[in-house]
C-alpha cells in the first residue's frame, strides 16, 4: 500500500512537473503581453512531434532535440508574434485568444491529416532508462530527470524574472510599456522575445514528455485546460503561482487518484472553484 501510495504521488509529481512549465509560459506570456495563449497546449504536441519525427526520420537524439526544438518553435512563436499577435495588442483579449485558439485548432488538424489519431512512442534515452529501488518504491530514472529538470528551468525563469536587470525590465512592461519605450527600452523586440520563450518552455515540456506519454495531434488540448486551470489557481501573470501551483496541484492529483480515483480528473477544477470563492484573484494574483 505504501509502495501504490508513493507510486501514485511519483505519477502526480511527474504531471506536476509539465503543469508548472506550461503554466510559467502562460503567465510569462499573459502577464508582459496581456494575451490568453489558447496555442500553448499546441506548442506542446509541436515540441513532441518534431522530437519524434527528428528522431525517427533524421536520427536526431534526444539530447539534441531537447535543445533544438525549443529553439526551433520559438523561433515560429515569434514569427506568429510579428506577423499576426502585433496587431492585437491594445485590443480586447477575446481577439488574442480567438487567434490563438484558431491557430491551435489548424496545427492540430494539420498533424491528425499527417499523422492519424493513434499515438507514436518515443523511446527513454539509454543514458535514463531503468531506475533506483529506494525502500519504499522504485524511481524510474527518467521520471525523476523530468522533475528535477523542470525544478530547475522554473527556477531559473523565476530567477532570471524577479532577480535581474531583465526581469526588471519585464516587470515594468507588464506596468508601464508606454514610459519604459521612452528610456530607450525596445519593448517590441521585448514582447517578441517574451512570446519566443513561452513557446519554447512549452516545446521544451513537449520533448520531456514524449517518451512518457503517446505523441499524439491531441496531447496539447487534453492538458491545456488543466494548465489554463493551474494558473487561474496561482493568479493570473505570477510566475511563483504558476510554479507552486503546478507541481502542488500535481501531488494532489495522485494523492486523490489513491484515495478517490474517480475524482481524479475533476479535483483540479474543483480546487481552482474554491480558490475562485475565496480570492477572485488566485492564490498569488494581485487584487485590482
Amino acid at each position: 500500500m505504501t509502495q501504490a501510495l508513493f507510486g501514485q504521488l511519483l505519477l502526480g509529481l511527474i504531471n506536476g512537473s509539465f503543469y508548472a512549465l506550461l503554466s510559467l509560459g502562460l503567465a510569462i506570456i499573459f502577464g508582459l503581453l496581456n494575451v490568453v495563449n489558447f496555442a500553448h497546449g499546441a506548442l506542446y504536441m509541436l515540441g513532441a512531434f518534431l522530437a519524434w519525427i527528428g528522431l525517427t526520420r533524421f536520427g536526431v537524439s534526444y539530447w539534441v532535440a531537447l535543445i533544438a526544438v525549443p529553439l526551433v518553435v520559438g523561433a515560429l512563436a515569434i514569427g506568429v508574434e510579428r506577423t499576426m499577435l502585433r496587431r492585437l495588442y491594445g485590443l480586447d483579449n477575446l481577439y488574442g485568444l480567438l487567434l490563438t485558439f484558431g491557430l491551435a485548432l489548424v496545427a492540430e488538424g494539420v498533424f491528425q491529416n499527417a499523422y492519424g489519431i493513434s499515438g507514436n512512442s518515443y523511446p527513454v534515452p539509454e543514458a535514463l532508462r531503468g531506475g533506483v529501488r529506494l525502500s519504499f518504491m522504485y524511481l524510474p530514472l527518467y521520471r525523476a530527470w523530468v522533475v528535477l529538470v523542470s525544478v530547475a528551468v522554473c527556477f531559473a525563469s523565476w530567477f532570471v524574472i524577479e532577480r535581474t536587470r531583465l526581469g526588471a525590465y519585464l516587470r515594468a512592461g507588464t506596468e508601464n510599456p508606454h514610459l519604459l519605450q521612452a528610456f530607450g527600452v525596445n519593448v517590441p523586440l521585448m514582447f517578441t522575445i517574451t512570446y519566443g520563450y513561452g513557446a519554447a518552455l512549452a516545446a521544451f515540456a513537449g520533448v520531456m514528455a514524449a517518451p512518457i506519454y503517446q505523441v499524439t495531434p491531441m496531447m496539447g488540448s487534453s492538458i491545456v485546460i488543466v494548465v489554463f486551470a493551474v494558473v487561474v489557481i496561482g493568479g493570473m501573470g505570477s510566475i511563483v503561482g504558476s510554479i507552486v501551483t503546478g507541481l502542488g496541484l500535481g501531488l494532489v492529483e495522485g494523492l486523490t487518484k489513491f484515495f478517490w480515483p474517480q475524482a481524479a480528473s475533476a479535483v483540479v477544477f474543483l480546487v481552482m472553484a474554491l480558490v475562485l470563492l475565496v480570492r477572485p484573484a488566485g492564490l498569488f494574483g494581485r487584487e485590482r
